[in-house]
């Protein structure tokens, strides 16, 4: 469909730098391929974190896909050809939950939008990945990080909900770890503040939560954020240390005869 069966394959989804494209630069692909291409490429996402981050930025810009965005598919579908044998491992482990959050702080350059990101793991599965840009413009990169942290305090309490419904019981609390210190003093302080306020429900939804046991916020280096690699273009090495500590890894293809139709 793309017409890249014979393409250069490359180790990384996503350019590190922006793309600058000439001014009369044609695209790689017309927007009703694009379209397509990228509605493909978003059923991937469900068994590939890995290109999660840049399959939302493309998402962003099917209405009208400028050449840049077309580029940077392409540069997509080269990763993916090079990488068909990845995949997520299923291992006997524990039931143990735990959640990483993360935010990049006003990376849409038009909108000044934040993006987060964030990742669970029951044992040492992967369960759950979500990238998402959010709705509203964050005044700091605190906000923008609490913001990340109520979406994935939400959403781990529903995967310990669903758990119930197996009967599951999860006796300790989830926990929730965030490389940003001000989140997480300001997820364990009583105290509301003026400046704080148009965030409120987010910070009362998760501080009582971390009141009922339900989670605990740990704090953990960038080094070691796992979602980071869905909230923003990483550099080549750093983007296979995270992939891996992921889990994504050599598995049985589960993308062969989607990656025969866009090819």
């Amino acid at each position: 469909m793309a017409g890249l069966q014979n393409c250069n394959l490359v180790a990384n989804p996503c350019f590190s730098k922006p793309i600058v494209t000439e001014t009369d630069a044609q695209p790689c692909f017309d927007a009703p391929l694009y379209r397509r291409i990228i509605g493909s490429l978003q059923y991937l996402t469900l068994t590939r974190p890995d290109i999660a981050y840049a399959v939302n930025v493309l998402s962003q810009h099917m209405h009208d896909p400028a050449p840049q965005h077309t580029l940077m598919l392409k540069k997509l579908i080269r990763y993916i050809k090079g990488s068909t044998e990845l995949g997520i491992p299923i291992t006997r482990s524990n039931l143990q939950l735990r959640t990483f959050s993360d935010a990049d702080w006003a990376s849409d350059p038009v909108t000044w939008k934040s993006t987060s990101g964030y990742c669970t793991f029951m044992g040492n599965t992967l369960v759950s990945w979500t990238v998402k840009k959010q709705s509203t413009v964050s005044r700091s990169s605190t906000e923008s990080e609490y913001r990340a942290l109520a979406a994935a305090t939400a959403d781990t309490i529903w995967i310990r909900r669903l758990l119930l419904d197996f009967r599951i019981t999860l006796s300790n609390p989830v926990d929730i770890f965030c490389d940003n210190m001000s989140t997480i003093a300001l997820a364990n302080n009583s105290i509301f503040h003026a400046r704080t306020k148009h965030i409120e429900i987010d910070q009362r939804f998760v501080r009582d939560h971390i009141q009922q046991k339900h989670i605990k916020l740990l704090p953990v280096s960038t080094i070691d954020q796992l979602a980071d690699i869905l909230t923003k273009p990483l550099s080549t090495n750093r983007f296979k240390v995270l992939r891996s500590k992921l889990t994504v890894s050599t598995y049985s293809s589960v993308c062969g005869g989607m990656l025969e139709q866009i090819t």
